[in-house]
């Protein structure tokens, strides 16, 4: 695959596709001042593959939020791909989270009376592509992920892990060279879990770094690098020496057919 950058954004010269710097986040409700981060600092790699753990409550999605640009730190720094992201405009903002940044959430957030093929297409709507070219990339983006027989099918006929597969051709349409994962894997059972893993697996050998929210210690062990959090801190942060991959694990497991023939 062939990640491509868009041409405002110049790559970090030392791979470092994110540095966040003593990042803090403060929410302020009413009379209370609750402390989501307390000073995080982290670099991820290009093509690194990390998953972010932690209970609830202890800071990850805030993190994944400013990651993402959907929310700034109350103080810090956050650094994507080399460039200052909180002295960018809204209008800058949502060009990165549309060009540089794909997301995948736990809850697929597919259109239900919107095709495969058109749910995968919302995010070039919001560019210059003519219609054609749109739907030949939206294609592209299912066959990656095992969907070309799929397209027009819709959400209601289609397995939770088939949806999760639009949402994550949706990510890569793009072609993001950063994906985050918000419990991508939250409302599938185990099977379909590590096949979704598989595809993640697959898509960092082809480049794209992802980072990935996960409360399951099992799902994190597909992972490269795990980073714990607690009470807004990084508890831990470790290289994974018992890697798991999911093509392996697929061969141990019992079939389970949730490919629904229409």
């Amino acid at each position: 695959m062939s990640v491509t950058s868009s041409s405002s954004l110049s790559a970090n010269k030392d791979g470092e596709v994110i540095v966040v710097d003593h990042l803090v986040k403060v929410y302020n409700l009413g009379e209370v001042d609750v402390h989501a981060l307390r000073g995080i600092s982290v670099k991820i790699d290009r093509g690194e593959f990390v998953a972010i753990m932690g209970a609830s409550g202890s800071g990850k999605s805030t993190f994944m939020n400013i990651l993402g640009c959907l929310d700034k730190p109350t103080r810090g720094n956050y650094f994507l791909e080399g460039i200052d992201v909180g002295k960018l405009s809204r209008d800058d903002l949502a060009a990165i989270r549309n060009r540089k940044l794909g997301f995948v959430f736990q809850g697929f957030n597919l259109l239900s009376r919107t095709s495969a093929l058109e749910n995968v297409e919302l995010p070039l709507l919001y560019g210059t592509l003519p219609q054609k070219l749109r739907k030949e990339k939206a294609i592209e983006a299912l066959r990656r992920v095992g969907l070309e027989d799929r397209i027009y099918h819709y959400p209601n006929q289609l397995s939770g892990g088939q949806q999760q597969r639009v949402a994550i051709a949706r990510a890569l349409v793009n072609d993001p060279s950063i994906v985050l994962a918000d419990e991508p894997t939250g409302n599938l059972d185990s099977r379909t879990s590590v096949e979704v893993m598989d595809i993640f697996q697959q898509l960092n050998k082809q480049g794209i770094t992802i980072v990935l929210v996960t409360h399951e210690p099992d799902i994190a062990q597909f992972t490269k690098r795990q980073i714990v959090f607690r009470d807004g801190k990084i508890r831990s942060d470790k290289l994974n020496p018992n890697r798991k991959y999911a093509v392996d694990v697929l061969k141990e497991l019992p079939s389970i057919d949730d490919e629904e023939e229409e």
